[in-house]
């Protein structure tokens, strides 16, 4: 059954977490101000889903239920599948900043993966504990929130050998109907207006620290959760023309003796597979970053061409306006291109799904976490220096100023000030504001450090493929007999491919 966001927010108010916001406890999430524009993100993922203009790609049938899901909670099939996620990822973050919510996909999709995977090696029955957990999401159309990234403590030490294991979520205690766990996540997104919380490692464990080793879901409500939460956004900010409305919570959420029970369990100590679990998951988040950069980079460049108009410019007329668009726009979709190419060269993996093809994805997330400060500088560049010197909205109501200011700070005789300094005030909000450049942070180290990225390119990519391309050249003299390859042996298949179409592809 899918929600909408009316009905996503009353059901936030039939669970009672435990949640700290600047020091205080939050009586009820789903009407607390400062968490509004963080809701509302979420809501987009489930109104546009009901929509029927955008249900074709938000909305998707799950092949082992045979049930209609919304899209953010779909294992994938095919690569149309993939290219659809992108897509939709892109439009959802486009009207809202950060969707939020497509992080539950990535992990779905990694446990589904991991958990055939560890049944097939240890014998387990993890894979249908998933299968039925994940039919009840899909039913429920919960937002799930992932809980992976560890306090971690010293990072020079191993989780065993931190004096406070609580810095590593890791089982406490085993017991005959489940497992009792403890420990911190440190950056949970949208852990406050969550429905529960997937918990995975964040990394591969060795034999002897086999209990941090898990994975399990639990309700955001479950006795022993505690979670201590940032705003969401800048609300009640009159200046903040987006971020008042869509913004992003982040949340440290502490697990102190918490009961899972076994069917909620789908990983307790096998380490090996919890080190796959973490990267498959890093494989489809960064695909899925990829997109709601994207859409991140569409409202940049709608922006900077409306600061342009206003400004009383004709791009077509202006060289150097043209270059910095054709750049900003160069970037979005350079990355957002690899994020196809990882879709159309899926990997299809053993459990039934496909996964985006690694090395795009991590191209991809690398790409947008280090341009995400060119597309601001090009954006302040195009928009003029308005942006720096605009007065605040209260000025706007002001009887001493507001009518002078009016009648100098206009730009396009066609368009009143007053438009000229609202769409000032929206780049303000997305490039120079607290809230933008958490969004830079977020975008840098979101899906792992770029480091994370150069090194599983490099772990993924065939480079043995191209020596062995240049040994044959040199040693059969190819070069001299004007021969050259026109596939790329290797890549998919051992005859090489070409690129297929979207049709092709989803076939």
């Amino acid at each position: 059954m899918l929600m909408t966001a009316e009905a996503y927010r009353d059901s936030l108010r039939t669970l009672k977490p435990r949640v700290f916001l600047n020091g205080r406890l939050v009586d009820s999430v789903a009407d607390e101000p400062l968490f509004f524009p963080g809701i509302n993100g979420v809501g987009v993922s489930y109104d546009f889903a009901c929509d029927p203009n955008h249900a074709p790609i938000m909305t998707a049938t799950q092949k082992t239920s045979g049930k209609i899901a919304n899209r953010m909670l779909h294992i994938n099939e095919t690569a149309s599948d993939l290219l659809s996620k992108l897509e939709a990822v892109r439009l959802i973050c486009a009207e809202s900043g950060c969707a939020q919510r497509y992080l539950s996909h990535d992990a779905l999709n990694a446990f589904f993966q991991a958990t055939k995977r560890t049944d097939e090696i240890h014998g387990t029955d993890y894979h249908t504990r998933f299968l039925t957990y994940l039919h009840e999401v899909q039913e429920k159309d919960l937002a799930i929130g992932v809980a992976m990234t560890d306090a971690k403590g010293d990072r020079s030490k191993r989780p065993g050998l931190q004096p406070n294991p609580d810095v590593y979520v890791h089982i406490k205690e085993r017991r005959p109907d489940g497992i009792v766990i403890s420990g911190t996540k440190a950056i949970v997104t949208a852990a406050p207006y969550m429905h529960e919380f997937l918990v995975m490692p964040c990394r591969t464990h060795r034999p002897e620290d086999a209990d941090f080793a898990v994975g399990c879901a639990v309700p955001i409500d479950a006795p022993g959760i505690t979670v201590v939460a940032r705003p969401a956004g800048r609300a009640g900010d009159p200046a903040a023309k987006f971020s008042a409305k869509y913004g992003q919570s982040t949340g440290v959420v502490q697990f102190d003796n918490v009961f899972v029970p076994h069917d909620r369990v789908f990983l307790a100590g096998e380490t090996e597979e919890g080190g796959f679990l973490t990267t498959t998951y890093a494989t489809h988040h960064r695909h899925s970053c990829i997109g709601a950069r994207a859409g991140f980079g569409d409202l940049l460049i709608g922006a900077g061409a409306l600061m342009t108009e206003a400004n009383g410019l004709e791009i077509d007329r202006y060289g150097h306006i043209r270059e910095a668009m054709v750049e900003l726009i160069t970037i979005t979709e350079s990355f957002y291109a690899c994020g196809v190419a990882s879709s159309v060269y899926c990997v299809a993996d053993p459990a039934g799904n496909v996964m985006p093809e690694p090395v795009y994805s991590n191209i991809g997330k690398l790409l947008l976490a280090t341009k995400i400060y060119d597309m601001h500088r090009v954006a302040h560049y195009v928009s003029g220096g308005l942006v720096v010197a605009l007065p605040g909205p209260d000025e706007d109501h002001n009887p001493e100023t507001a009518a002078s200011l009016a009648a100098v700070l206009g730009g396009s005789p066609d368009i009143p000030a007053d438009q000229r300094a609202e769409v000032a005030r929206f780049i303000e909000d997305l490039t120079v504001s607290n809230q933008a450049g958490w969004y830079s942070v977020m975008s840098l180290h979101g899906g792992g450090s770029p480091e994370a990225m150069k090194r599983e390119i490099w772990r993924n990519y065939p480079v043995s493929d191209k020596t062995d391309l240049v040994e044959r050249l040199l040693d059969r003299g190819v070069l001299d007999q004007g021969q050259k390859p026109d596939k790329q042996p290797g890549r998919c298949c051992a005859k090489g491919c070409e690129v297929p179409d979207r049709v092709t592809a989803a076939e």
